[in-house]
């Protein structure tokens, strides 16, 4: 089915999303470093069967990038909540990756009622991130040098990294990864992200997490050099009746590495597989 590309107005910001297929709505939110188009791969997978909705957060993408707004958990779940409840969506599967799945964590807190179920993958958890290379932009001198000399070549780097098959990084990928790195307008809103990040807000809903009644998916590239298995395993521990899935050849990146098996893990717990 074709993709349609559409925004949402929310609290006066424009929000951008790419819709496909027809069906039970699945929610899919990236994290920092990326966009909707981590999806690329997975959506065709599924859009035979459910309605994908691939949303920009925030500071990313397509989306708008004011800079006099918090980019925090808590600010992009209440987003899209109303994001959600504007174009009435709910109740729906969310999916979200590294920082996707901490706001998947805190809207499921917030907002069960909106929500089927929620998985994670190689998700961010506890007080075990920020990570190297977002602590560093935090600091005043490292921010400055990366506005004025970060290039495609360093961020090559970083993207290189998080992939299990290395040569997957092809120019057409990397390009889509550098895109909002291109202005200066991306590359504020980036560092303003990586700014906002802050693990309390996952640390103060631990005990909330151990009675979430939502049904949890955590699924994890055992490859992601950026996030490590604890924070899997804890969520795993703690969320009740919460099922993991290990996937050896995946990296951070992991819809680059394995889109059908994300897909087929995906259906599966969608299904109570």
């Amino acid at each position: 089915m074709a993709e349609t590309v559409s925004t949402c107005t929310v609290d006066g910001c424009k929000i951008a999303y790419h819709s496909a297929g027809a069906g039970e709505t699945i929610l899919l939110v990236h994290g920092i470093t990326t966009y909707s188009f981590i999806w690329r791969n997975i959506v065709p997978l599924l859009s035979g069967s459910y309605r994908l909705i691939s949303v920009d957060l925030l500071g990313c993408g397509d989306s708008d990038k004011p800079l006099d707004v918090p980019y925090s958990l808590p600010q992009h779940a209440a987003i899209l909540q109303t994001f959600i409840t504007k174009l009435a969506l709910g109740p729906l599967h969310f999916v979200g990756h590294d920082i996707g799945g901490g706001i998947g964590q805190v809207f499921a807190i917030k907002y069960p009622e909106l929500l089927s179920d929620l998985t994670l993958i190689n998700s961010v958890g506890h007080d075990f991130w920020p990570v190297q290379p977002i602590i560093a932009m935090r600091t005043p001198i490292i921010r400055q040098f990366a506005m004025a000399t970060l290039d495609i070549g360093a961020f090559r780097l970083v993207v290189r990294r998080g992939l299990y098959h290395k040569e997957r990084l092809s120019k057409e990928l990397m390009d889509l990864f550098w895109k909002p790195m291109k202005t200066r307008e991306g590359r504020r809103a980036f560092l303003h992200f990586a700014d906002c990040l802050n693990n309390c807000h996952l640390v103060e809903i631990e005990e909330d997490l151990q009675r979430l009644a939502t049904p949890t998916h955590i699924m994890r590239g055992d490859a992601d050099v950026y996030l490590s298995a604890a924070i899997s395993e804890k969520l795993h521990r703690d969320i009740p009746q919460a099922k993991l899935t290990r996937i050896a050849t995946g990296g951070h990146f992991i819809q680059e590495d394995e889109p059908e098996l994300v897909a087929r893990e995906l259906l599966r717990f969608f299904w109570r597989d």
